[in-house]
């Protein structure tokens, strides 16, 4: 008596009385499904009016037992003599079903009473009764119409009869199925939901989608069977539930650091690039190399001509505001042309593209956006003569080569930036503009990827500062269908004469060209080289400066 871990009755119905005054016992036969409406259970001993009632099994495992059998209960365990009955926390036991499709052996009553007979007048029984011996035998209905079938975990329905004769099974056999304990389990929980957050926070979309499919239908199959073959009954919703704590933490996780990536990357480029180009990396930033890395690129160099005389004659405080309103409507168009801005030197702007994002027309966008920007700075030479008394004029070169690409500088501080003689050409073009009065000149590579959509001329074979090799440069006029001036054919032929050392033939020609700055910078150049002919002469106009 007092007993725990058993189930309570308010009533109950007992056998008619004839029956009770024949039997050597009672049992209950007393149970309750699951919540899926599937028979898994059933309850060792119950209470009724402070009476433990025993199962109908266990009360037929009990009966004739000498000396009587001592029964103790704990929370989760019955001990019945020396047979230990796992407990749920409803003091509920696991039946773990056997047999074909679940069930024990069964024969028919008829068939009992049909050998009986048979027996009775000297016949062979239909029934051997050997089969009975030492045994264990539970009568039953397997009727539908008298509602005493029930479904099973193996064998769709089943009579009842069957869950106690199971019962009986396992308590003699000891199979009874235990609950995994707390720790076991929350170990499970914790390693699986570690396991998925790592899997579906670093692996690849093929592993996720792998990973995902074994853990929410191949796992718990393994499992199941695994614990169940040792008795262990494991809760799966815990394993799916740590797949899922799994599944949302990778979610945090990623949600986190692509937070944290995409914020570093509207840091890092917000004042390079324009706010289309960020919002085009975050969507996509596969293509976004941060690294060093060697890239063809089209580099743009800027500077204002004079600067330094009209700086002098402005305070700092009106000198801070033009430059910073020049350098805004300047940067506007090019961050427009999707270029890259790399840093401002001053008056001068430094900007690039096809990095980070490559950008298969680079060249024209960043012709497109010199020309603009000369352009704007038209429209606004009145208004900056106002402010200065003087007319600004940029002066712009444009390369296209090889560089390397990407942030260079110190531990804690650093700028995406170019480095290599690609840079320092365009550089040196910008400079070049001085010698020809020009104010945007191109060399010739970046001039074969755009001949097609711009205006413009050959300038000169140039040997600038620092560089062994020729160069050809051509100055930027307009834009495919602009018309262009009707006396560069004439400059065409003072050129070649040029290169050709006819310095004399040259001149003359130029002189016909008085509105042609270029043509009086080579008019200039030819009298300097009459005076004093070169000993030697490749064609090329050699700079002496930068």
């Amino acid at each position: 008596t007092g007993l725990l871990s058993v189930v309570e009755f308010s009533s109950m119905v007992f056998p008619v009385p004839e029956v009770m005054r024949g039997a050597a016992g009672a049992g209950h036969v007393a149970g309750a499904p699951d919540a899926d409406g599937v028979f898994r259970r059933m309850s060792p001993v119950c209470r009724f009016d402070d009476v433990e009632i025993p199962s109908l099994g266990l009360a037929g495992w009990l009966t004739g037992r000498k000396p009587p059998v001592v029964i103790q209960a704990s929370p989760r365990r019955l001990q019945v003599g020396d047979k230990t009955i796992p407990l749920d926390e409803s003091g509920n036991a696991i039946l773990r079903f056997k047999g074909q499709g679940g069930l024990l052996e069964a024969v028919s009553i008829a068939a009992v009473v049909q050998s009986e007979l048979r027996l009775r007048e000297g016949g062979q029984p239909v029934l051997k009764p050997e089969i009975f011996k030492d045994c264990y035998v539970l009568m039953g209905s397997s009727a539908p119409a008298l509602l005493d079938l029930h479904p099973v975990p193996v064998n769709g329905k089943c009579p009842g009869v069957v869950l106690h004769a199971t019962f009986v099974d396992n308590l003699l056999t000891d199979s009874f199925m235990a609950k995994a304990t707390v720790p076991a389990v929350s170990v499970g929980i914790l390693v699986t939901a570690i396991a998925s957050a790592l899997s579906l926070t670093y692996g690849g979309r093929w592993w996720q989608a792998w990973f995902l499919s074994a853990a929410w239908v191949g796992v718990p199959v393994l499992v199941g069977f695994a614990t169940y073959a040792r008795g262990y009954w494991w809760p799966m919703v815990a394993h799916e539930t740590a797949v899922g704590l799994g599944l949302v933490g990778a979610l945090a996780a990623n949600y986190w650091t692509e937070g944290r990536q995409k914020a570093f990357i509207k840091q890092a480029f917000r004042h390079y690039l324009s706010g289309d180009l960020i919002e085009k990396i975050l969507r996509d930033p596969k293509h976004l190399q941060l690294g060093g890395e060697k890239r063809e690129l089209t580099i743009m160099f800027t500077d204002l001509a004079g600067f330094s005389t009209f700086s002098e004659r402005l305070g700092p405080v009106d000198l801070t505001a033009l430059l910073n309103d020049y350098l805004s409507e300047m940067t506007d168009i090019i961050m427009e042309e999707g270029g890259t801005l790399d840093k401002y030197e001053g008056d001068a702007i430094i900007a690039f593209w096809n990095a980070p994002l490559e950008q298969s027309d680079h060249a024209i966008r960043a012709c497109r956006a010199a020309l603009r920007c000369q352009r704007r700075l038209a429209e606004l030479r009145g208004q900056y003569l106002q402010r200065t008394g003087a007319e600004l004029r940029m002066r712009v070169g444009l390369n296209t080569g090889e560089v390397v690409v990407g942030n260079m500088g110190s531990r804690t501080r650093f700028n995406y930036t170019i480095l290599g003689d690609a840079a320092n050409l365009a550089s040196r073009l910008e400079g070049a503009n001085k010698a020809f009065g020009t104010e945007l000149m191109v060399s010739e590579s970046a001039w074969n990827l755009v001949s097609k959509q711009f205006c413009g001329r050959k300038l000169a074979d140039l040997r600038v500062v620092g560089r062994k090799s020729v160069v050809a440069v051509y100055e930027l006029t307009g834009f495919a269908g602009d018309v262009a001036p009707t006396d560069w054919p004439v400059f065409g032929e003072g050129l070649a004469r040029f290169r050709q050392g006819d310095f004399a033939g040259a001149m003359q020609i130029f002189q016909q060209l008085p509105d042609d700055p270029v043509a009086q910078h080579y008019a200039r150049r030819c009298v300097e080289l009459c005076a004093e002919p070169p000993a030697s002469w490749d064609g090329a106009w050699k700079m002496t400066g930068k």
